[in-house]
């Protein structure tokens, strides 16, 4: 069964690669694609990879009609007033940006200096995690893709925090991400001049993503984010510090009894070769978030390390995944490329 999707606020990095998946999903039609600023004027000129892959053009927002399923890749605070209408209109809402990630009303004000107009709304989403939430993504209306460093830092973090060995607090995430995780209109920061070369602490504290770190794993986390010089990927270094001390064999139990069975996570800790721990670089294009540990008994420090391409997994892949859950079909439909080396 072919199911019509429209794609909310697809002239974005996030939007074209929801388009570059959704173009060849073998179970979607693509009906609409909207964006006020670029209305008119074919996907491809936003998108100049998808040439000559697709007829559409763009419509504006206040154009879209019903379709099986909307994909909103809109910035933050855009989709929380608009929602009540989309699902209305649509089955099932995935939502890529941060307006229903959170369950507590009381932290949007906080992380994203607004009230949310309906908190009623955040009862009803579901996290887009597959490996946290996949039973109950099968029967959501409303899905919330978390985001990347968020994506990478949970999965790194939550096995530990399940299995119960974290004791002391905060646990201390560094995460770095490439450019394109801040968007096509990423302003002054984002001009090659001011971005090549750098290892930047765009934001030492206070990133909004540790509401979503610590409402999936229940600790108390320290986030710190680094902007370093590369187009996409996320590398989350996870300080978990824990007692009595875990050794290697403990790790990979605990590890594999999470993801063992996972479809897009593998778990890389290994004693030769480059590429011995997780690294993005491998991961562009892919759906695959890499997962690896190293114990520190001298510290008593658990390291565990989550590798993903942020456009992917951190987001435009995350919400195929889900929304292959979603409709029935095969998890990994669509989701099948994998990386390029070298790169």
């Amino acid at each position: 069964m072919t199911r019509q999707v429209a794609v909310v606020g697809g002239s974005g990095y996030v939007g074209g690669e929801l388009l570059r998946l959704l173009l060849r999903h073998p179970a979607v039609e693509v009906v609409q694609v909207t964006s006020d600023s670029m209305a008119g004027q074919p996907i491809a000129r936003a998108h100049p990879n998808l040439r000559k892959v697709s007829s559409l053009s763009f419509v504006r927002h206040q154009e879209i009609t019903s379709a099986d399923a909307v994909f909103v890749a809109t910035p933050h605070g855009e989709s929380m007033e608009r929602m009540p209408e989309l699902l209305k209109g649509s089955g099932v809402v995935v939502d890529l940006s941060a307006d229903f990630r959170l369950h507590d009303a009381a932290l949007y004000p906080l992380y994203y200096h607004r009230t949310h107009p309906h908190p009623e709304l955040l009862e009803r989403a579901v996290l887009g995690l597959p490996e946290l939430y996949r039973d109950r993504i099968r029967s959501a209306s409303l899905i919330a893709v978390p985001g990347c460093i968020a994506t990478a830092s949970i999965l790194a973090l939550r096995p530990l925090a399940r299995a119960g060995r974290v004791r002391a607090m905060p646990v201390v995430v560094d995460a770095k991400s490439g450019s394109s995780a801040s968007g096509r209109d990423a302003g002054p920061a984002g001009l090659h001049p001011e971005r090549s070369g750098v290892m930047r602490a765009y934001a030492p504290a206070g990133h909004r993503h540790t509401a979503e770190i610590e409402q999936e794993t229940g600790l108390s986390v320290a986030l710190s984010c680094h902007a370093v010089e590369a187009v996409r990927g996320v590398l989350a270094t996870v300080h978990a510090f824990v007692d009595p001390p875990v050794d290697e064999k403990e790790l990979w139990r605990i590890y594999r009894a999470a993801y063992g069975g996972e479809p897009f996570v593998r778990l890389v800790h290994e004693t030769t070769g480059i590429y011995r721990e997780p690294e993005p670089k491998i991961l562009a294009g892919t759906n695959y978030c890499d997962v690896g540990f190293a114990s520190d008994p001298r510290t008593n420090r658990v390291v565990a390390l989550a590798a993903l391409d942020n456009l992917m997994k951190g987001a435009a892949g995350n919400a195929v995944q889900c929304f292959n859950l979603r409709i029935g079909e095969a998890e990994t439909t669509g989701l099948d490329y994998l990386g390029l080396h070298p790169v």
